[in-house]
């Protein structure tokens, strides 16, 4: 193994390959081959019906695999012996729609996973909850309930409840498109400045603008398969694959 080859393989925190998954007859992903490596951001791009966001909840085993292995932060997702939630404590999740608890109060929803998952007291995770929630810029709003919020702040929230648990990856999947388009740029500063912190972070985006911006590299999926990947001036500026031109013509 050559050195280059070591270091490729010490540093990966993501290794997908041959992932595929079908739902009944369709398959949705038909050989998928990734490697994100330590504080690197990714962005995944390309058409509704792609495979983007089920291609990221596989990376969590939200979705079973139907073929192929997925090796986050040195745990086999495909092993069947794996313990899961062992691997979810290693990575955090923020989905489109923020999946808050209404009843609870917004530092509530921020310190469950660590009490109940990480075995912290309840006096640890409200100061962790405290620091995330100005980390967010919502220290204010600790003692809210999520109906009293914007869109934008619960994106946020849902941030820092991801970042309880003090996770070495975070998957994004479209955490901006349900909001507002004046409370999308809240949340992008959030994600920019985790990015800037050295985060490892896949983000699955309509946002071109900030992909270009933010992405260390930027992977283009189509019909199930990555047709393209490349840093985001080269993907963005002078694309390889038509099926790539095509989208770009439609959206840039």
């Amino acid at each position: 193994m050559s050195e280059a080859t070591a270091e490729t393989q010490k540093n990966a925190k993501i290794t997908v390959k041959g992932l595929r998954k079908s739902f009944g007859t369709n398959e949705v992903l038909k050989g998928i081959d990734v490697e994100i490596r330590e504080g690197e951001v990714v962005c995944v791009i390309g058409p509704s019906g792609s495979g983007k966001s089920t291609l990221l909840r596989c990376l969590n085993k939200l979705e079973e695999i139907s073929d192929g292995h997925v090796i986050v932060d040195g745990f086999d997702v495909t092993d069947p012996k794996v313990d899961i939630n062992e691997v979810r404590r290693h990575v955090g999740m923020v989905f489109q729609h923020f999946n808050l608890f209404p009843h609870m109060s917004v530092m509530e929803n921020i310190m469950l996973a660590p009490v109940e998952l990480k075995k912290a007291t309840k006096d640890e995770a409200k100061a962790q909850a405290l620091k995330l929630l100005a980390r967010v810029g919502l220290q204010e709003k600790a003692n809210a309930r999520p109906a009293s919020l914007s869109g934008g702040q619960k994106q946020r929230v849902a941030i820092a409840r991801a970042l309880a648990m003090n996770p070495g990856i975070m998957l994004f999947d479209e955490a901006t498109s349900a909001l507002d388009p004046e409370m999308v740029g809240e949340v992008l500063q959030v994600i920019r400045d985790l990015a800037a912190e050295g985060m490892t972070m896949v983000l699955v985006t309509h946002e071109m603008g900030f992909a270009k911006e933010i992405g260390d590299r930027v992977v283009f999926m189509a019909d199930g398969v990555v047709c393209e990947s490349g840093k985001p001036a080269d993907l963005f500026g002078n694309p390889q694959q038509a099926r790539t031109k095509e989208f770009l013509s439609k959206v840039l």
